[in-house]
């Protein structure tokens, strides 16, 4: 999923701040599961404070952790797997989801370990991915990420939760999904097929006012649904020679905004799948729910019963 707007946004006080600052130099994403036989509520308490007022962390809840502490989140669910003509979308849903942001990788590794170490035995780390800025905000691709990214209030709008129950209100949903590359493929094509894919043109990115069907622009175009389905994204590509691809991060105020648009990729709604299918596929997918922050500048997790 392409993406570049990627300008700080003034967070709303009690959101976490790191869901509305740019794609870090650094980052690190790390999902867990929960053993529901171990005291999952101790390692929670410990890691609540952990960079989420100055943006250093952003932590979200799946549903499996939800349920193992009796909390019911209107809105939260577990991410849906989904299949396409030729295009699979898996869910690999984990019970928290932990991103670390820094400036550089020892800072990040630092901190990261820390989180785990807090955690303790009741959480099993499942899923870490490293991943970081890519030449001023692009996607491995080289076509610029985030430029249909709402801005100021309208982000707001589109990623806090306005109403609900103390410790709902004023938080964030977020979906994401790990995307493996394949460059090689993609780099075989031409420049003009590789600009239909995506649907703009590398080197303005321009958007191409007669772009296929299939071109990313247009299953993605979050204006063209109804209503609407602005999302926050904060992607960071990801890997090293051997893998490498992007880690989708979008940050909603409810996760059928997402949907609707993972949807109408899949060709579920005309049967047109996103032209990024062709070289790219995911391997991951979660949907989490971000606590916001309570007078004491830790998470506020009351609706969880803590």
């Amino acid at each position: 999923m392409s993406e570049t707007s990627n300008e700080a946004i003034s967070a709303p006080a009690r959101s976490q701040r790191g869901i509305f600052e740019p794609v870090p130099p650094v980052g690190a994403v790390m999902v867990f599961d929960a053993d529901p036989g171990t005291d999952v509520r101790k390692g929670l308490s410990a890691i609540r404070s952990e960079g989420v007022k100055e943006g250093g962390v952003v932590l979200g809840i799946g549903q499996p952790l939800a349920l193992s502490l009796r909390a019911s989140i209107k809105g939260l669910r577990g991410f849906p797997a989904m299949s396409g003509l030729g295009v699979a979308f898996p869910s690999t849903q984990g019970a928290l989801w932990v991103l670390v942001r820094g400036s550089e990788q020892g800072e990040v590794l630092d901190r990261s370990l820390s989180i785990q170490r807090k955690l303790g035995v009741g959480f099993r780390l499942m899923e870490e991915v490293e991943g970081f800025r890519y030449r001023g905000g692009r996607d491995l691709t080289g076509y610029e990420d985030g430029t249909e990214n709402p801005k100021g209030e309208a982000a707001v709008e589109a990623a806090v939760v306005a109403e609900g129950e103390p410790g709902v209100a004023l938080g964030t949903f977020v979906a994401v999904q790990r995307y493996v590359h394949d460059l090689e493929r993609f780099q075989g094509y031409d420049a003009a097929a590789r600009d239909a894919i995506i649907g703009r043109r590398a080197d303005t990115n321009e958007e191409i006012p007669d772009a296929v069907a299939s071109a990313h622009v247009k299953r993605s175009a979050q204006e063209s649904f109804d209503p609407p389905a602005f999302m926050l994204r904060r992607s960071m590509p990801w890997g090293g020679v051997r893998e490498h691809g992007l880690y989708f991060i979008a940050y909603v105020e409810s996760l059928d905004r997402f949907e609707r648009v993972l949807h109408r990729m899949a060709g579920l709604d005309d049967g047109t799948v996103d032209g990024l299918m062709g070289f790219t596929r995911a391997i991951s997918g979660g949907y989490y729910f971000c606590p916001p922050l309570a007078d004491d500048g830790g998470l506020d997790l009351r609706a969880f019963g803590m």
